[in-house]
């Protein structure tokens, strides 16, 4: 038998679980959890779009005045903050099952 073989079977085995132990969080708590985390993107999209529209208001003033240097960091910090608030929900989806 090769490694990859011995290593593939290991992996297909299913674990036995301890007393006590469950395959992941009840629903009780995953189903508060769910909605939480579904307001929370929304808030954030809704942050985000109007982040959006006042940094690009702002850069249009700033093209009439003569002023643009600014704009583009307060762009990028507007964009990773969206970044951040659409990937938190998956992240905290797939630690989850094993807390």
């Amino acid at each position: 038998m090769s490694l990859l073989h011995t290593v593939h079977t290991a992996l297909d085995t299913p674990l036995a679980a301890g007393p006590g132990i469950t395959d992941g969080p009840s629903g009780a708590v995953t189903g508060p959890l769910n909605e939480i985390l579904g307001w929370l993107a929304w808030l954030v999209s809704c942050a985000g779009v109007a982040g959006l529209l006042i940094v690009g208001s702002r850069m249009a003033l700033a093209v009439k005045t003569g002023d643009g240097e600014e704009h583009l960091s307060q762009f990028l910090m507007v964009m990773g903050a969206c970044v951040i608030g659409a990937t938190a929900g998956p992240i905290v989806s797939f630690v989850m099952p094993w807390l």
